[in-house]
């Protein structure tokens, strides 16, 4: 396959990023703007390309908010009025003016999500909660009078990939859902009561509390007469639903192992109206995000193909794979491609399939045949940005990042898509690209919609990560960046904090990431990589953590900090911090009895023992695919890899942050490494904080945190 240079077609915007003020207007980011921070994301273009919606999340009070936000695009749409000027900044913000600016698409109060429109792009189905319950409703575009379709019940049963939770039919008049019911067949008497509990399956617990046992069915909705009819039923948890073009059937993921909670492995099934189910995929591996082609001759899909797997983070990567609507054998189309796919969407000819895939730090479009074939990149997309400080110009240029995305049906010669991209100084915002014609890939010019950060980031001081690659102690190549201290001086040393991301297959990116920039705010040279283990690099780095957590990727983390010290003589090697979370956290852990080097550690979310994880934890399957068997197989190698063995060598004083309703990495592992260090009189404090699950959700919680990590560093760096 070609370079991804050679393919792919690149993009330059030229962004007026500020008007000409003085550099003392601009401010450090502080904790709390990590609360005024609006994430955009879903973005949904209509199929005849003349609207858009998509979500925008932000915080108010105590609570987090989701809102729909909608544009009128018009039949004359075609991009920006004049190319940029590339070499100098332009005098204005080089946007074409749409019809009407992006506006609410509700009335004031309404918290709703997931905005998916009927093919006749005349409505937008979705979902909120409303007096006390959530449901779906519809919105038509031109009325805007919310109305109600139907009552959709929740299960805290965590469903990996749980794809997507409605979809319209081809006539635009009935939607398929996806809602719960309780139904397990458990024992009768343990519903009675819960005083006492009875438990007598593995996968008993939600993330935040124990499993409510409701499963998750198929059901449908005539929009006009509002009366549900479930389709499917079953000791199983149906999620993942596209309705077939004919609107004759609707495609879902189920499990139907025998034991499901023993043996994580969805196939795809399909349901007629009036019930009656098909199995049309039958693997050992895993069947995700099923979506069916635009002819209805093919059902596109991610998989993977081990017959170990675990509900969290997988080592597998996902590729793109299509199978016959009618049956047959599934084919995969991007093996060569070697990197992790997701989110596949068809071209409106059927000819294509699009999806994301990681790729050394960028989350790409990419395209590929149906039939299968080459790979190519769809648009590699670098904003440049013009920032005027004091009447100075700098012009930085660095890639940027997708999160979303979504196409129309073709328009003349082509296809238009709405996707929210970020990047590493920019939050996401909406943006509209030119598509596809026919099989060539063509350059389009991205126009920017949505500015809801522009008010905010005008006025922030933030750090330009720089690119930072060096082969580690085996030659494997590992990428990183390196945020520098906001107001940086040649003449000054810094303390540094290392950031390790969790997973273990996790990615940074060149994504935005206000924690990190909180750091560099507080004066702090900030270090990120992604050792092996991480995706985004193909499938043999990402198994490079297999029966080793704490192997190859510890020496990589520390050879990155070599690195960042050799190659930035104003950071201080005696004033070095560790932190991260999840995977992240069991990382911290490990370093800190590893070496004396780091003078000051913040563990959330943290693993410190294998052993106890495994039959803690909601993901005790992960401990199985990551090494290959339970305790009473491994016990040694388990423990060989759990920081509590190695805790007599702790020295580094360490904060530990956790959510007290935590399954995902029970807060019993934070107490187990939080004992053992006190008990030997390292300085430690450990910050428990109630209602929170597998990261903090409450506003207040999140700055909290942030702050008594800052001031964690502060006390032993500074």
């Amino acid at each position: 396959m070609k370079k991804i240079s050679e393919l792919a077609v690149t993009t330059t915007l030229v962004l007026l990023f500020a008007a000409i003020c003085s550099a003392q207007a601009r401010r450090p980011m502080a904790p709390a703007d990590i609360l005024r921070i609006a994430n955009v994301g879903d973005a949904q273009i209509s199929p005849n390309a003349q609207w858009v919606v998509y979500s925008v999340s932000t915080v108010d009070g105590d609570r987090t908010i989701s809102t729909l936000w909608f544009a009128r695009i018009g039949p004359d749409f075609s991009g920006p009025a004049r190319q940029p000027t590339i070499g100098r900044p332009p005098t204005a913000p080089e946007y074409s003016e749409l019809r009407t600016p992006p506006s609410p698409l509700l009335p004031p109060g309404w918290n709703a999500s997931t905005p998916r429109w009927s093919p006749d792009s005349n409505t937008i189905a979705f979902l909120s909660n409303r007096d006390g319950g959530k449901g779906i409703w519809i919105v038509n575009v031109t009325r805007r009078e919310p109305r109600f379709i139907a009552t959709v019940e929740d299960t805290n049963f965590f469903i990996t990939y749980a794809g997507e939770s409605f979809t319209w039919a081809p006539d635009s008049k009935r939607i398929a859902y996806i809602s719960a019911s309780e139904e397990f067949e458990a024992d009768p008497a343990s519903r009675k009561s819960d005083d006492p509990r009875v438990i007598d399956r593995i996968q008993y617990k939600s993330r935040t509390s124990l499993s409510d046992n409701r499963l998750t069915h198929v059901w449908i909705v005539d929009t006009e007469k509002p009366e549900p009819r479930q389709l499917t039923t079953g000791p199983f948890y149906d999620h993942a639903v596209s309705f077939s073009p004919r609107g004759d059937e609707i495609a879902f993921l189920s499990n139907h192992e025998p034991n499901p909670d023993a043996n994580n492995n969805s196939d795809i099934f399909a349901v007629d109206t009036s019930g009656q189910v098909r199995q049309i995929t039958q693997t050992k591996g895993c069947e995700y995000e099923p979506v069916w082609s635009p002819d209805g001759r093919w059902i596109a899909y991610t998989a993977t193909k081990r017959d170990t797997t675990t509900i969290d983070s997988v080592a597998e990567d996902t590729h793109v794979w299509s199978i016959p609507a009618a049956g047959g054998a599934g084919r995969e189309l991007t093996a060569e491609q070697d990197q992790r796919a997701r989110i596949p969407r068809w071209s409106s000819d059927s000819r294509s399939i699009l999806f994301l895939a990681g790729d050394k730090g960028r989350t790409l479009i990419y395209r590929v045949a149906s039939e299968g074939g080459a790979v190519r990149p769809l648009t590699m997309f670098t904003i440049q940005r013009t920032r005027v400080d004091d009447r100075r110009i700098a012009t930085l240029t660095r890639p940027s990042q997708v999160g979303s995305f979504s196409i129309s049906s073709n328009r003349g010669t082509g296809s238009l898509m709405a996707l929210t991209i970020s990047d590493a100084t920019y939050p996401p915002e909406l943006w509209l690209n030119g598509l596809l014609s026919g099989d060539m890939i063509e350059s389009h010019t991205l126009v920017r919609i949505s500015r809801h950060n522009d008010a905010l980031m005008r006025y922030l001081d933030l750090s330009e990560p720089e690119e930072l690659d060096f082969r580690s102690f085996d030659g494997t190549p590992i990428q990183g960046w390196l945020m520098k201290p906001v107001g940086f001086r040649e003449d000054r040393r810094y303390p540094l904090i290392l950031s390790v991301h969790g997973g273990p297959h996790g990615m940074y990116g060149w994504g935005f990431n206000a924690t990190l920039q909180a750091y560099a705010a507080r004066g702090y040279a900030v270090l990120y990589l992604n050792p092996r283990g991480s995706s985004g690099y193909g499938q043999k780095f990402s198994d490079g953590t297999l029966n080793e957590w704490g192997g190859g990727d510890y020496k990589d983390l520390m050879r990155g900090v070599d690195e960042a010290l050799r190659k930035y003589s104003w950071i201080d090697q005696e004033r070095l911090g560790v932190t991260g979370g999840s995977y992240g956290g069991f990382m911290t852990n490990w370093i800190i009895t590893q070496t004396s080097r780091f003078k000051a550690a913040v563990a959330s979310a943290s693993v410190s023992n294998l052993i106890s994880f495994y039959a803690t934890s909601l993901y005790q399957d992960l401990v199985h695919a990551e090494f290959g068997g339970f305790p009473w197989d491994n016990y040694e190698l388990l423990w060989q890899w759990s920081p509590l063995r190695y805790v007599a060598q702790v020295q580094t004083p360490t904060l530990f942050i956790h959510g007290e309703q935590d399954n995902d990495v029970h807060i019993t592992q934070a107490e187990e490494m939080y004992m053992a260090l006190k008990r030997r009189g390292v300085e430690a404090v450990f910050v428990r904080y109630p209602r929170e699950g597998h990261g903090l959700r409450e506003p207040r919680h999140r700055v909290d945190a942030l702050e008594r990590t800052i001031a964690w560093f502060d006390r032993f760096l500074k």
